[in-house]
């Protein structure tokens, strides 16, 4: 499967933005777990949130409780990752990443359990 994420840009403190991830390659999700991770400079990956794609249950790192969503478009296999009240903390590229495994019931936070990831999207927030 491919991944496209798409999104980001410039916003300031207090701010929204919802970035996509379609998924290409001709295939149904059916059976994978999709995520976000996001990269600052100089730190490593790390999990934002995910989506169990057949069953639609989510998850999401403590910092961004509350203030993202995850959402699934399945007929448009796409994924969105809707970002309120943004911080600069928040600032990184984000990646979008998928896993294969039919009958999964938990959602890893290991970037290491994910198959394929698109190139990220940088989000930046600022004033």
């Amino acid at each position: 499967v491919q991944l496209q994420a798409s999104g980001g840009g410039l916003v300031q403190p207090g701010g929204s933005l919802r970035l996509s991830c379609a998924a290409s390659g001709g295939r149904t999700l059916s059976g994978y777990t999709m995520a976000w991770f996001r990269q600052a400079p100089g730190k490593e990956r790390e999990f934002v949130g995910g989506v169990l794609w057949s069953g639609g249950q989510t998850s999401y790192a403590d910092s961004v409780k509350g203030r993202f969503t995850i959402s699934r478009d399945k007929p448009r296999n796409t994924v969105y990752l809707q970002m309120n009240s943004l911080k600069p903390e928040d600032t990184a590229v984000y990646y979008c990443e998928s896993r294969y495994l039919p009958g999964a019931l938990t959602i890893s936070t290991l970037a290491r359990s994910y198959d394929f990831w698109g190139q990220g999207t940088l989000v930046t927030v600022s004033s």
